[in-house]
């Protein structure tokens, strides 16, 4: 091995040295002790939940409450003197807004009215069909009756 190198082995049993570069594991049980720079501090997540029901949970709220009021904002401090600090905050995912629900109904109306309209069009053309029909029908008795009407001068003479 190089200086610097890695070693890569990829089936070694239980075997922890410093030869191994990277440990992929998850811990099952923990034992008396804390394990140095893994479970002896707790680091605070940085980012809260962004979607609205997730929210919800978190706060224990009902769905009449604002949820837009207990977004955990992240605060940003000022970059110079003049400049006063802010937050900033995640866009709320799913959340039911009064827009969100007057477009769900202008949806729903173009679905009933492309239903209305695709029931009207069949109608029409079973109508039109129907009379198509009573015209051919027409058209073959007329023919028959002349051709009768001719036999029956012809048989005469």
């Amino acid at each position: 091995m190089r200086k610097g190198e890695r070693y890569r082995k990829a089936c070694r049993g239980c075997i922890i040295s410093h030869q191994i570069a990277v440990l992929h594991l998850v811990i099952l049980k923990k034992g008396t002790a804390e394990i140095e720079g893994l479970t002896d501090k707790q680091i605070p997540r940085r980012l809260g939940p962004k979607r609205a029901s997730k929210i919800r949970k978190l706060f224990a709220l009902s769905k009449e409450d604002d949820v837009r009021k207990y977004v955990i904002r992240r605060e940003i401090p000022a970059k110079s003197e003049d400049k006063k600090a802010g937050s900033k905050a995640p866009k709320i995912q799913r959340l039911v807004t009064p827009i969100s629900l007057q477009r769900k109904r202008h949806r729903l109306a173009v679905k009933k009215q492309r239903q209305t309209k695709a029931k009207a069009g069949a109608a029409e053309f079973q109508k039109m069909l129907a009379q198509r029909q009573k015209e051919s029908r027409e058209k073959k008795a007329e023919k028959l009756s002349q051709r009768k009407s001719q036999r029956s001068s012809n048989a005469g003479e």
